[in-house]
Formats: structure tokens, sequence, C-alpha cells
């Protein structure tokens, strides 16, 4: 069965996305296979945090919508954010908040 929150985590990588372009943080220019295969948390040692979200969190996250995968259990991207925006509170404030949602919605139980 699916769960139940899809379609709301489904909404939010959208809204992310969108808010990814609103704010100029969204390239056409994808990094190198490289910079995607590393093995830190939030691929710290060679993405920026804007590419990471386009690059293996948004992929990611749909591709476990699409095929009825299970969800982590856990979600601590908002942490991440507010610290690596913490120098621009008014750009991050809209993706902050999408993101803290979607935090919400993974540590909800099914």
């Amino acid at each position: 069965m699916m769960d139940s929150r899809f379609p709301a985590l489904a909404d939010h990588l959208l809204l992310i996305e969108r808010e990814l372009r609103v704010q100029g943080w969204w390239s056409e220019q994808a990094p190198s296979a490289e910079a995607l295969a590393s093995q830190e948390p939030f691929c710290v040692d060679t993405l920026a945090f804007e590419a990471w979200l386009q690059w293996i969190f948004l992929p990611r996250m749909k591709q476990i919508i699409e095929q009825d995968l299970p969800l982590p259990n856990a979600s601590g991207i908002l942490a991440m954010s507010e610290m690596v925006y913490a120098t621009q509170p008014r750009e991050s404030r809209d993706l902050n908040k999408l993101l803290k949602e979607f935090d919400e919605l993974i540590t909800q139980a099914r």
C-alpha cells in the first residue's frame, strides 16, 4: 500500500525545486560524476548544499515516491540548510520553511 505521506511529499519536492529556481540556486550544469559520488553526508566535500538538493536529494526522493520505496526514518535537512545559509536569512527563509515541513512529514508516523 502506498505511503500516505507521498502526495504531500511530492508537492514539497516541486515547491523546493521552485524555490531553488526563484533564488537562482538551480543549475543547468550537472556536477561531475566524482562530485556526485561523494560518501560524505550532503556531499559537503564536493557539492554546494543547493547542488546536493538539486542533483541528489530531489531525484532520490522522486525515485522513492515513484517506486513506492520506504522513506527514510529521519530527515535533518533543515538543520543543514540553516547552517549553510546562516548569512542569508532572508533569501533562505522560504526554502527553510519548506525543508522544515519536509522534515516533519518524514518523521510523522505512516
